[in-house]
């Protein structure tokens, strides 16, 4: 399956708690954190909710 890699580039401080709870989600708490996770839909839609406090690469 193929992967993405996705880097937290922007804080959650002031945001709304459902893209804390994303971003915790996707397995990122601290800023410049990278996870490498399986490219589903399901990891789609959480990149897409918080894109502008993330990286991805393909």
């Amino acid at each position: 399956m193929a992967k993405v890699k996705i880097t937290q580039t922007g804080s959650p401080i002031r945001r709304d708690p459902s893209q804390r709870a994303t971003l915790i989600g996707l397995g990122l708490n601290k800023m410049h954190k990278t996870v490498e996770l399986d490219d589903t839909p399901e990891v789609r839609g959480m990149i897409r909710k918080v894109h502008h406090m993330l990286s991805v690469e393909e």
